[in-house]
């Protein structure tokens, strides 16, 4: 049953009863409206489903944060306001249409050690220019093995709300839910240094359950 009927995120909720309600004064007004609001209200339903997902306990797999296509993959910088790489890392931008789940997880196993919220404009997510001018919210996550993980939640056109209960100092697994983005948006992942995706452009990603690449064991410097 719960794969036809999937939990619904929290967050949903005030926004289904909206829905619901507009569709009920609809109905008052004209049966043709309502059923327009009907068809609406299941969207809303559908949109904020949090479905179940396995994800592989492998140690060191970099696991896709959210359902969409991957758009892009590029060496960039990652957001200046982080203050954290100067080294351009590799970044997989995967974008999420109306009708993809939109809850985000976490893509590896470690702890929070820095996260950053940056107002921004909301150009359409699946352009070049989303990762750098929109308003987005930035979690980095430390591995056991020492490398850091990057994921970073990006606003779209129609997204106007993203939510994030990562905290610093938060112990994470890999497919952990860790937020949501309302309305169409976009998730972007920075890979450590030296490490391929294992992911190409057009490909589409199952949040919790798509590998996207594997880190290696850091090996400790000799003195």
């Amino acid at each position: 049953m719960k794969a036809i009927f999937p939990p619904i995120h929290r967050a949903g909720w005030p926004f289904i009863a909206l829905f619901a309600l507009v569709t009920w004064i609809l109905f008052m007004m004209s049966p043709h409206w309502g059923w327009g609001g009907l068809v609406l209200t299941c969207w809303c339903i559908y949109f904020f489903r949090n479905p179940h997902r396995v994800t592989p306990s492998e140690e060191g797999l970099v696991i896709s944060p959210a359902d969409g296509m991957v758009t892009k993959i590029e060496k960039v910088l990652p957001p200046k306001e982080l203050e954290w790489s100067q080294t351009p890392l590799t970044r997989v931008s995967i974008f999420l249409n109306v009708f993809d789940v939109h809850v985000t997880r976490m893509p590896v196993t470690g702890e929070v050690v820095k996260t950053l919220y940056h107002p921004g404009k909301f150009f359409n997510a699946s352009l070049d220019k989303a990762s750098e001018y929109n308003e987005r919210n930035s979690v980095l996550v430390k591995t056991p093995s020492g490398q850091e993980v990057l994921v970073v939640q990006i606003a779209g056109l129609i997204a106007r709300r993203i939510l994030s209960d990562a905290s610093v100092g938060q112990q994470v697994r890999a497919g952990d839910l860790f937020g949501i983005i309302r309305f169409g948006s976009r998730v972007d992942v920075y890979f450590p240094e030296g490490v391929t995706p294992k992911v190409l452009e057009g490909q589409y990603m199952v949040g919790g359950e798509t590998v996207m690449g594997e880190m290696a064991p850091q090996r400790l410097k000799r003195k």
